[in-house]
């Protein structure tokens, strides 16, 4: 996972925001529509247009038994249950394009959320650092100290608990983009913190295993390593009408993509 989200950020900061942070529209837009239009390339690559369109028409006939004869019960119950099966073939037909599309959306939308859907923490904000280390890589909480940059200040000692998590309290007191040291044993593992400024990627948590792919802020976490999550607290940002933060953009890029690729499926005659 270290080396997958160095390689997609490398490629997603280069093309991503080209008219820099602070307007979030243009991204916004533009990859949502194009994953609306993958969908629909995928579509035609890869799923049984024939059988979709079959079984589009049996539920079709069906829907209309049920309208003709609606006088009789038995025919209406034989007519329902027939559409609850051909349902069933329709959405089989639909898993393949799914499986093929679900890494590349998963990707798009993590690197969206890394750049738009949270703001750097405000001068002289306190927020939590939150670790969790693997209860089964022999370590204690302990054996664990932070080293802090210029500019963050601890604000309370740190808080360790008996289930391997260890918590600070710390005060950005200078703005900037600062690297926070964990040492657990005599490994080292850095913590972004971006503090003040401009909009920018913020590193929001670093997780070990593949659920970091959906964290592509900073490196995923050594597999194997004593420490399972980092995480500081974070500012969703304002995106206007939108729900704030991850739960706007996400929304946002799913709705937008449905839209784009339904606009699209009759110029490339796909039947979904």
């Amino acid at each position: 996972m270290q080396t997958f989200n160095s390689v997609s950020s490398a490629a997603f900061d280069v093309v991503l925001a080209p008219f820099g942070h602070g307007p979030a529209a243009f991204d916004l837009v533009l990859w949502p529509a194009l994953m609306g239009l993958l969908a629909i390339l995928v579509y035609k690559a890869v799923s049984n247009q024939k059988a979709l369109a079959r079984v589009k028409s049996q539920i079709s006939m069906r829907l209309l038994e049920i309208r003709l004869f609606s006088h009789d019960i038995l025919q209406v119950l034989k007519s329902t249950g027939a559409i609850l099966g051909k349902n069933v073939v329709y959405l089989g037909n639909h898993m393949i394009p799914m499986v093929v599309m679900i890494g590349p959306f998963v990707v798009i939308l993590a690197q969206l959320v890394a750049n738009y859907a949270y703001d750097p923490s405000p001068k002289g904000s306190v927020e939590l650092l939150h670790v969790t280390l693997d209860p089964d890589a022999g370590v204690s909480t302990r054996d664990v100290a932070l080293t802090l940059p210029d500019g963050i200040v601890l604000d309370a000692p740190p808080v360790q608990t008996a289930d391997h998590q260890v918590f600070w309290r710390l005060r950005a007191e200078e703005a900037g983009d600062h690297v926070l040291a964990l040492t657990v044993g005599d490994e080292t593992f850095p913590k972004g913190w971006a503090v003040g400024g401009e909009p920018r990627k913020v590193p929001l948590k670093r997780l070990r295993g593949f659920e970091a792919i959906l964290y592509p802020g900073e490196t995923a976490l050594p597999a194997g390593g004593p420490v399972l999550s980092m995480e500081l607290g974070v500012h969703p940002r304002a995106l206007g009408p939108l729900p704030d933060g991850e739960g706007g953009v996400v929304l946002w890029a799913l709705v937008l993509s449905l839209a784009a690729g339904f606009a699209v499926k009759g110029l490339f005659g796909v039947t979904i």
